[in-house]
């Protein structure tokens, strides 16, 4: 049985180019960063999950809920192939429970805080709308897109972006957890706007102010999809400084 089983919906992801040495000390052992074009990523992501099941199980009041992930890109080599995987920095949520669980269970990241989301349209655009409150104080992400669904090409910046299969976090300089997050490709909507304010220092921590002041390199709207999460395995490594 899955680990978890729902529906991602709406993503929003906010891409920026990152020195890739801040992230070296976040790695998770037995992984690499993965490069696109020359550029090293990190994603500010937005989105909702729907019809949430922990080991089949809806959890009364847990099933819909939104999220807000900062996260970069990894690749692992094993069995001769590579697994091109995604590493979070924080994941936000409004649900103490499942804060607890993915802290507990999976050595994530996660906090708790206020959150709520807004989706409009209108006859010729979509607003969506995904915002925390943070001492006090709301963040924003917003974004204006066309309303027709267009697929993500494959070998693209947007495939690169959403094409990572595997989830890997650092437990130890020799310990890594894997699991597997497996859904079909996705389709996306074309931005046509986009309106971010976010205090990255507050956030995310001095590593990554830098973003404060940055331009995104491209802004993204994925449908989603149902997806799983399969149970995590430990990947132990002889540590190598």
């Amino acid at each position: 049985m899955s680990f978890l089983n729902a529906q991602w919906k709406n993503l929003a992801l906010i891409n920026y180019e990152i020195d890739a040495q801040i992230l070296e000390k976040y790695l998770p052992a037995g992984t690499e960063l993965d490069i696109w074009n020359g550029r090293c990523y990190v994603s500010l992501v937005g989105f909702l999950f729907k019809e949430t099941k922990v080991l089949g199980i809806k959890i009364p009041f847990h099933v819909d809920f939104e999220e807000v992930n900062l996260r970069f890109y990894v690749k692992r080599f094993e069995n001769g192939e590579w697994k091109r995987g995604v590493v979070f920095i924080k994941e936000i949520v409004p649900k103490k429970a499942i804060t607890f669980i993915a802290n507990s269970l999976y050595n994530e990241h996660y906090e708790t805080l206020k959150m709520r989301h807004k989706i409009t349209e209108n006859e010729n655009t979509k607003t969506f709308n995904y915002q925390w409150k943070i001492d006090g104080k709301w963040n924003t992400i917003k974004l204006e897109t066309k309303k027709e669904f267009k697929e993500i090409e494959i070998d693209s910046e947007a495939g690169f972006i959403t094409e990572h299969y595997f989830g890997y976090t650092k437990y130890d300089e020799k310990t890594t957890f894997e699991y597997e997050v497996k859904h079909p490709r996705w389709q996306q909507l074309e931005v046509s706007n986009y309106m971010l304010k976010v205090d990255f220092l507050r956030n995310y921590g001095d590593d990554f102010a830098v973003l404060q002041n940055a331009k995104p390199v491209s802004v993204l709207l994925a449908k989603g999809s149902k997806i799983k999460v399969e149970n995590k395995k430990t990947l132990r490594h002889e540590y190598q400084p």
